[in-house]
């Protein structure tokens, strides 16, 4: 009974979300990410006599990280912008307590939600990254070393943001729930960014930021994992401390940190299911 309340709900959640504005707002920023990356490439592939292999391969490796960073951001958008009304939005709207007044749990419920959520997003991003990497294919002749781990990873950032988005839904309204996981998704950007700068600069305590809150919110350690899938290993030899740069890097993902983020998405959903458990409807 259970099961088949999570996968109801999971998919009365898709089909929720596919009405969304957002929905259609996601779209037109994805088709225009990706008409826009077209032309950049195939400019860039106009130069390729002036460039050596080495030289070409480098450049369509940054170019690509750099616009799937834009595809992330845009999951980040829209995945933390779906999640919010999931639940604040139908708890202020008194539909959860038309659903919850019948025999109903609702860790069930907040479980198919979460799930339909991931379902949406993760297929956001099977679609739309494999789109940009056939573009890049058919533009530079430029294949990454490791497509389907790094779309995997990106699929996993966009699980992690979109279960804070589900927990800060729980507690605050769903425009706020939005804006603070975004907030949160670039704050930690930014300090991976720092931190990355006091690593090339020998400096422990703005290496410590970075590190600190990879661990805190594990978008960016995710993200950087996702780079390393996608750049041509040669990028390495030509930049040692790669680390320093925000579309570069230089490590794989361990799998201790790996492991850490499943545990982290679990905290914080079950931390969701105990804030939704205890709330007033």
């Amino acid at each position: 009974m259970t099961a088949r309340t999570v996968l109801t709900v999971a998919a009365l959640t898709l089909r929720e979300a596919a009405r969304r504005r957002v929905l259609r707002s996601l779209a037109v920023m994805t088709v225009v990410l990706l008409a826009l990356s077209a032309w950049g490439f195939s400019r860039l592939a106009a130069n390729f006599d002036s460039l050596t292999s080495g030289e070409a391969r480098l450049a369509a490796s940054q170019v690509l990280n750099l616009v799937m960073f834009g595809l992330s951001l845009i999951a980040a958008l829209g995945t933390a912008f779906l999640a919010g009304p999931t639940m604040a939005g139908e708890i202020e709207s008194g539909t959860a307590l038309a659903t919850l007044a019948r025999p109903v749990r609702r860790s069930a419920v907040l479980l198919g939600k979460w799930l339909g959520l991931v379902t949406f997003g993760s297929g956001f991003i099977a679609v739309a990254g494999l789109a940009q990497l056939l573009i890049v294919w058919a533009t530079m002749g430029y294949r990454p070393p490791q497509p389907v781990t790094g779309l995997a990873l990106l699929a996993a950032q966009t699980t992690v943001l979109l279960t804070l988005a589900l927990l800060l839904s729980t507690v605050i309204s769903p425009m706020a729930s939005g804006i603070v996981a975004v907030g949160l998704f670039g704050a930690t950007w930014i300090a991976g960014v720092v931190g990355g700068v006091g690593q090339a600069l020998g400096n422990e305590g703005m290496a410590r930021v970075g590190t600190v809150s990879r661990m805190l919110l594990p978008t960016d350690g995710l993200w950087r994992g996702a780079m390393r899938a996608f750049q041509d290993p040669s990028v390495l030899a030509l930049f040692p401390a790669a680390d320093d740069f925000p579309f570069l890097s230089q490590a794989p993902l361990t799998a201790t940190y790996i492991a850490w983020t499943f545990l982290w998405a679990a905290l914080v959903l079950g931390l969701a299911a105990i804030a939704f458990q205890r709330r007033d409807l």
